[in-house]
């Protein structure tokens, strides 16, 4: 983990930092274009603050990326473009697996290459393709799973 790094339970006070991080890492990625607006994306994950389990990883007084889950499930994972490969990623997914210690499941775009092999250089194998007719953006995605015992 990088030194400067503070990872820490988000809170609603976080939801503009958590949302600008979303927007900004999707639109960076090898991903499809979203199909809400940003306004729409901000409303949702105040919501979703509220509801599920959110880590926030901080450099300085920054909000440089997040994650969010539920029991089974890492709903997302954004890292800011501008701190990508600095590790910050790879210190949120330790936080999932730590408080996921049973396992759980992700999506991932087939399109995202960068993401596919970063998931998969850290234990997650992929488990289900689909053509991407099950998802708002209508892009073929895949399914991968970490187990504990699978690292």
């Amino acid at each position: 983990m990088p030194t400067d790094l503070t990872l820490r339970p988000g809170t609603i006070a976080d939801a503009e930092a958590v949302a600008g991080i979303q927007l900004a890492a999707r639109r960076g990625a090898a991903m499809p274009p979203g199909v809400h607006t940003d306004d729409e994306v901000r409303a949702f994950l105040r919501g979703r603050l509220g509801e599920d389990e959110v880590w926030v990883a901080e450099s300085g007084d920054d909000v440089v990326g997040y994650a969010r889950f539920t029991p089974t499930w890492l709903d997302d994972l954004y890292v800011l473009p501008s701190h990508a490969g600095r590790g910050v990623g790879s210190a949120l997914l330790d936080v999932v697996k730590a408080r996921l210690p049973g396992g759980f499941s992700l999506w991932v775009f087939e399109m995202n290459a960068p993401a596919r092999a970063f998931y998969a250089s850290h234990g997650l194998v992929e488990r289900e393709h689909t053509d991407g007719s099950e998802n708002e953006e209508r892009a073929p995605d895949l399914r991968m799973e970490w187990l504990e015992s699978s690292t």
